[in-house]
């Protein structure tokens, strides 16, 4: 008999083929309020779910008494209640690492685009304002030589500061809870303190996972301790900031730029005060979007998946102890 399988995100045909081959699959492209209803029903039978971009709620969890894995399409589970499902034996499955370059390259545009003001003036020259040889005020701040402040020195981490010193000559500064001795031998990256980094960075870089000690650890008094000429970079989770002290740091030249691709509430409301910033780029949460890694990221999520119904944690899951 195969598993019970719910699909909540459409993935390549090629895959679906694959789950179909060895599972039941229901499939629903996007949870909302017209289906919400049949995906509670389909829940019920579900011994797998498979998605992305759901909270998995205590109703969810309620909904699915034979649930033996999850696997989502992403490497952040902010979505679930690792806890509970534990508590409850059911596999939590990522994807780590397969999105890894590619969000390292999002992180690093960022850092160029809000340098060098181009959308900002790319929108100018849009509009028909390049009339002549520019001035200093369309001009913008180098990044060659400059030091960079990377929060959060992991796989993500660590692919932003090969881009900084290998291809920069940037000077990588970075805070994370351990010592990274990669990092400080091939890239002669320099552990410090917060408040070291938020005042010797010339860009701030946040990839910090989210957890309560990073909820808002950029707000209105760590904005305080950066340089008035620094940039804040955001490729990490939208709620490690305090939105309304960055519009207010960004307004008041507290600091002088920011590229953003999370924010605290996703699509980004159109009333949103980042969006009437100049010096704001922001981008619509792109870090992983390339049909290239999106396809990786599936592939994997569907084996990841698969293994997991057949009992196999041994790569990828988040919560392995619930075998002991």
């Amino acid at each position: 008999m195969k598993p019970n399988v719910v699909l909540y995100r459409k993935i390549p045909d090629d895959l679906l083929a694959k789950l179909q081959e060895q599972c039941q699959v229901t499939y629903f492209d996007g949870i909302n309020a017209d289906n919400r209803a049949a995906f509670i029903k389909a829940l019920a039978e579900a011994e797998g779910v498979i998605g992305v971009g759901l909270q998995f709620s205590d109703e969810l969890m309620a909904a699915a008494p034979k649930l033996k894995a999850v696997s989502t399409i992403s490497v952040g589970y902010d979505d679930f209640n690792v806890a509970k499902l534990s508590a409850r034996g059911i596999a939590l499955m990522h994807t780590p690492g397969v999105l890894t370059e590619t969000t390292a390259d999002t992180i690093f545009t960022l850092v160029l685009c809000a340098a060098r003001r181009i959308t900002e003036l790319a929108e100018k020259v849009k509009q028909g304002e390049w009339q002549g040889s520019i001035g200093p005020d369309w001009y913008g701040s180098n990044v060659h030589g400059k030091t960079i402040g990377i929060l959060g020195m992991g796989r993500i981490g660590y692919a932003v500061a090969k881009r900084a010193h290998f291809g920069f000559g940037m000077n990588v500064i970075y805070y994370n809870r351990s010592a990274k001795p990669e990092a400080e031998q091939q890239l002669n990256a320099r552990r410090c303190s917060l408040d070291e980094l938020l005042a010797d960075a010339d860009f701030v870089c946040n990839v910090l996972p989210l957890m309560p000690e990073t909820r808002h650890i950029i707000n209105r008094d760590t904005l305080a301790k950066m340089k008035p000429s620094a940039f804040f970079i955001n490729g990490g989770r939208g709620a490690s900031v305090d939105e309304a002290a960055l519009v207010e740091a960004l307004k008041s030249g507290v600091i002088k730029g920011a590229g953003l691709d999370v924010f605290e509430t996703e699509p980004l409301p159109v009333n949103s005060e980042l969006l009437s910033l100049p010096n704001v780029v922001a981008l619509p949460h792109i870090g992983s979007a390339t049909h290239e890694t999106r396809y990786e990221m599936s592939k994997m999520a569907v084996e990841n998946l698969l293994a997991a119904l057949k009992g196999d944690l041994t790569k990828h899951c988040v919560n392995p102890d619930i075998l002991r």
